[in-house]
């Protein structure tokens, strides 16, 4: 009784230190709090993995009044993640929270402030999971050694234009059934310059994500050996 009470308390705990994305990096040169990004009302997590929310957190279907950064193709692009508001010197994120960390991309029909992310418009350039089995780190570990960053380099073959950046990062220390696993989602409005022809593989979000997926329902209690992230793999461009 006493170990369930902990358990419970110890959960409650976990369950409150969620987080947003606050920061955007463009080569190295911070953009400032909260600028370029679709900030949600708060920092709580979604867990309908068929919810509009999946797309750009709540509120985010719209970047009204949200300000669009140029970027040159192939930008090295750095976001970064933070429990409460700007930069306070505890852990980025609960040390609690384990998951991957994913990035997409989605070229909105004319400007990414009237873009609201919806259909077959993602294109996944980076993934990180389950990093040692050994150790059980994780790819939140790995941000959370780095203050809350994780970047990505912008394909150089993508087409010029403006765009939605999603970062994901999907905790699942309650995932062990479903609604459990914790989707924490930013969107960022940049333009490319410069740039290709390429037209990559895309998926919907929400979409493509399925209740089932062992990458959403699952027990990272249980000696996990490997892992597969939702979304299908990552197009290197």
């Amino acid at each position: 009784m006493k170990l369930a009470l902990l358990s419970t308390l110890a959960a409650v705990a976990i369950a409150n230190a969620h987080f947003t994305m606050q920061y955007i990096w463009v080569n190295g040169a911070d953009q400032g709090h909260n600028v370029d990004i679709r900030v949600p009302p708060s920092n709580n997590p979604v867990t309908d993995v068929t919810s509009t929310d999946l797309t750009c957190n709540v509120n985010g279907l719209s970047g009204a009044g949200v300000s669009t950064v140029s970027i040159p193709a192939g930008s090295n692009i750095t976001f970064e993640w933070h429990q409460h508001d700007q930069r306070t010197g505890e852990d980025a994120i609960s040390a609690g929270h384990k998951g991957p960390v994913q990035v997409y991309i989605a070229k909105a029909p004319s400007t990414a402030a009237s873009f609201n992310g919806q259909g077959t418009v993602w294109t996944k350039i980076y993934s990180s999971g389950l990093i040692n089995a050994q150790s059980q780190e994780w790819a939140t570990d790995v941000v959370n050694a780095n203050n809350g960053k994780h970047s990505v380099v912008i394909p150089s073959s993508l087409p010029a234009g403006e765009y939605l950046l999603r970062a994901e990062i999907i905790a699942l220390h309650v995932a062990m059934s479903y609604p459990g696993a914790q989707f924490y989602v930013g969107c960022a409005q940049v333009k490319i310059t410069g740039g290709g022809s390429a037209n990559p593989p895309k998926i919907a979000l929400p979409g493509a994500y399925k209740p089932t997926d062992p990458g959403i329902t699952i027990n990272i209690y249980n000696n996990l050996q490997s892992y597969t992230a939702p979304g299908g793999p990552v197009w290197s461009g």
